[in-house]
């Protein structure tokens, strides 16, 4: 038999590295699980998972349309801002919609239709910019940030919009209802995940999204379509915001200048948790579903331990993305 080419050898070891990577995020979650069931009792009940999972489903479909952005070597820090003000809308729309329409349940239908519309919309104003206007995504969307924050506080005139009771007795079951025993918001995001890692891994945008992030001159040698590609991931990104503010919207039934806070910072820390590099050209929404539920585990052991204080849960998640970016230095 003849001997084994030495250049393979290094090339084996790599793939073996990637394996045992990709397997991290689903380390840690375990590691933390038992660490959260030594320190609390309560962490291991079944009405904790599922407020936990119910909890992260609000990131994580964010953070489902953000793994594609980064993959496509973008990235997107106004997607708090933009649940804020698409909540703030949709619940202005609704309020002045119930005085003319009969049904509750017809204007509640318009008004989470409207949040998809919204984030969509939002979208794409983003990827015309960034195409188009040649801006950098840092850049476009550090300035709607403040743009989409700031018409929400004005539209609010300083407090919160709240959605008319009656309308929010009629919108409740959408966060709160269940089925099979699991909440609502939690089927969505699986679905959400489902759809996400069909459409990355199985066609051809999927494709050329990695291939973008990868190298986008060579993507554009090869015919790929790069700037309609960047516009519908930033379209697919403000979608997936627009389906997490429909379910947070009758949760409290309010929009006020608070909300969203931070989401973004949880949306990248899901994303970069859960392997995907921040260069671009390689993630997984699957590994982006573990960060998210690794994330919020985080959380809820810190608030059912009180190991630290709660406010510093922020602080928590920024150590996190520091320590994963060291992490993945040089990782293309």
């Amino acid at each position: 038999m003849p001997p084994e080419p030495v250049e393979s050898r290094p090339a084996r070891a790599a793939a073996l590295w990637g394996k045992l990577h990709g397997f991290g995020p689903v380390a840690g979650l375990v590691l933390l699980c038992i660490a959260g069931t030594l320190l609390n009792a309560e962490f291991a009940t079944l009405d904790n998972t599922l407020n936990v999972l119910t909890r992260t489903a609000f990131i994580g479909i964010i953070a489902v349309g953000m793994c594609f952005v980064i993959i496509s070597g973008g990235i997107d820090l106004s997607v708090g801002s933009m649940a804020a003000l698409i909540a703030g809308c949709v619940i202005l729309v609704m309020n002045h919609a119930a005085g003319t329409i009969a049904s509750p349940a017809l204007v509640v239908a318009i008004g989470m239709l409207l949040a998809l519309v919204l984030g969509a919309a939002f979208g794409l104003a983003h990827g015309l910019l960034i195409t188009k206007g040649r801006i950098e995504p840092f850049i476009v969307t550090l300035g709607t940030l403040g743009i989409f924050r700031a018409y929400l506080t004005y539209f609010a005139n300083g407090g919160a919009i709240t959605l008319d009771n009656a309308l929010a007795d009629v919108y409740a079951p959408v966060y709160y209802g269940s089925l099979l025993g699991v909440p609502f918001p939690v089927w969505v995001f699986a679905l959400v995940a489902l759809a996400g890692g069909f459409i990355l891994n199985r066609t051809a945008y999927g494709r050329y999204v990695q291939a973008i992030g990868s190298n986008e001159q060579v993507a554009r040698y090869a015919a790929v379509s790069v700037d309609q590609v960047k516009i519908f991931t930033y379209m697919l990104l403000g979608l997936c915001v627009g389906i997490a503010t429909l379910l947070y919207v009758p949760r409290l039934g309010s929009a006020s200048p608070t909300t969203g806070l931070l989401w973004e910072l949880e949306a990248i820390a899901a994303v970069i948790v859960g392997g995907t590099a921040l260069k671009g050209g390689s993630g997984s929404i699957a590994g982006t579903v573990v960060g998210a539920i690794l994330l919020s585990v985080i959380n809820n052991i810190l608030n059912l331990t009180s190991i630290i204080s709660v406010y510093l849960n922020a602080a928590v998640q920024g150590f996190v993305i520091i320590v994963v970016a060291f992490l993945q230095r040089g990782r293309r």
